[in-house]
């Protein structure tokens, strides 16, 4: 996970490859775990997530709304009929079959409105962007995580072999009168709390596993991470160009949508509009007395004509602008907060980001430390120190070898630990400075 380049790269993987995988996981009838690339997790996190699809929704509600805007200039055609029996005075028209039209000519408001739903739509497809890339996020972090605690607890299952010996050894050296009892004491320690710790690495693997088995909607247990489909992570800083994120750009957009939706309604009340309308009834004289009261009775009778309103006191209207107007200005107050906590929030990262690189140094000198320490053991072990005299060192024991395992084993685990932290943290700032999709292109390329 060490620092490179961004780079656009193209999605060169099959989209079945996700559906395929996932329908061979499901119909299997025993489970083992399988190795499944990063690649393949997010693509199925993204097509399971309930926000992703909650988010379509609402996007395919913002194109309705817009479609709805548009057709009211779209005259409407409706076909009825209304067959009765009247006696005595005619109490209606005595109409057998009528159709109807109607549409909206011309108004001020409905330009407005048109404008908000386009902006909505604006809304809803960045809402719908952001989703998936905070699925994606999730997801990612979880299967780095898992992969992590997975090679955390191959080492910790390593450690137990070594603290095994280690109490065989200071057993015996206690019962020999070389150790006392106190040393015997320690080795015990020892072995519990590793014990522990790796009881405790066992939990972690199990919850993240389960977490992404919710992602995913592949069963538990069926997913093992494979390192190599994880491209490095960019060290990026608060230095590199930010891009707006979907999430912000989402409230921007709905900010205009209230904006206009508000002044749609301020027009509402303050321009006259203009509709259109026509009517075709076919008359029947069968069933009522209708002739006898009207002489000119024709069973063909149309109408058709504009109708101009203009509103004078119409408080509701007015009442209904104060009340748009106000959701617009709270629509620009969440969006221009929205930016400032991102900014906030890319400062605080990059400052944990120096921090955590630290620490990460840090533990991974001190493997290497381990490491070599180790390795100078196990040649004394092998050749001895090839020194001799008073001041020569004690020759090294089996017991300083175990020891020497099990802290490299531990400074191993402590230098993986640290790794995450750093990774989670880099993936947090691509996030928050709007570069994580071109870190998730590079998934496809692995």
């Amino acid at each position: 996970m060490g620092t490179k380049r961004l780079k656009l790269s193209p999605n060169s993987r099959s989209a079945w490859t996700p559906t395929l995988l996932g329908m061979a996981l499901l119909a299997a009838p025993v489970l083992a775990p399988a190795q499944v690339s990063l690649a393949t997790v997010v693509d199925l996190a993204q097509r399971n997530s309930a926000t992703v699809k909650l988010a379509e929704a609402d996007l395919k509600k913002a194109q309705g709304a817009l479609a709805q805007t548009q057709d009211a200039f779209i005259p409407n055609f409706v076909i009825a009929s209304n067959v009765g029996f009247s006696h005595g005075f005619p109490t209606g028209q005595p109409s057998v079959g009528s159709a109807t039209m109607q549409s909206l000519v011309f108004s001020y408001a409905q330009r407005q409105y048109i404008k908000a739903a386009r902006a909505g739509i604006d809304a809803a497809n960045q809402r719908l962007k952001d989703a998936q890339e905070q699925v994606a996020l999730d997801a990612s972090t979880t299967y780095i995580e898992l992969d992590t605690v997975n090679h955390e607890l191959e080492a910790a299952r390593q450690q137990a072999g070594f603290t095994t010996a280690l109490l065989k050894i200071e057993q015996e050296r206690a019962e020999a009168g070389v150790d006392s009892e106190i040393d015997l004491l320690q080795a015990q320690l020892t072995e519990a709390n590793l014990r522990l710790q790796r009881f405790q690495l066992q939990t972690r693997a199990a919850t993240l596993s389960k977490q992404l088995a919710v992602l995913t909607g592949l069963p538990d247990g069926s997913i093992l991470p494979d390192r190599s489909s994880i491209p490095e992570i960019p060290a990026v800083t608060a230095e590199e160009a930010p891009r707006k994120l979907p999430g912000i750009d989402a409230a921007g957009s709905l900010a205009r949508s209230k904006q206009f939706q508000a002044k749609g309604d301020d027009l509402a009340w303050r321009r006259p509009l203009i509709g259109f309308g026509a009517v075709y009834n076919y008359d029947s004289n069968e069933l009522n007395s209708y002739s006898t009261y009207y002489k000119n009775f024709t069973p063909n009778n149309v109408s058709f004509g504009l109708q101009i309103n203009v509103p004078f006191f119409d408080f509701a209207l007015r009442a209904k602008a104060k009340v748009t107007a106000a959701e617009a200005l709270r629509a620009r107050v969440e969006a221009e907060q929205a930016q400032q906590q991102n900014d906030v929030q890319i400062a605080t990262l990059t400052g944990n980001l120096q921090e955590l690189q630290a620490m990460a140094d840090v533990a991974s000198l001190k493997q290497q430390i381990a490491d070599a320490q180790l390795k100078a053991v196990l040649a004394q072990l092998e050749l001895g120190s090839g020194a001799s005299g008073p001041n020569a060192p004690p020759p090294v024991t089996p017991k300083a070898e175990q020891q020497a395992r099990i802290d490299e084993r531990q400074k191993y685990q402590d230098a993986q630990e640290a790794a995450l932290g750093l990774a989670k943290a880099r993936l947090g700032l691509l996030r928050a400075l709007g570069h994580i999709q071109d870190w998730l292109n590079e998934l496809h390329t692995k």
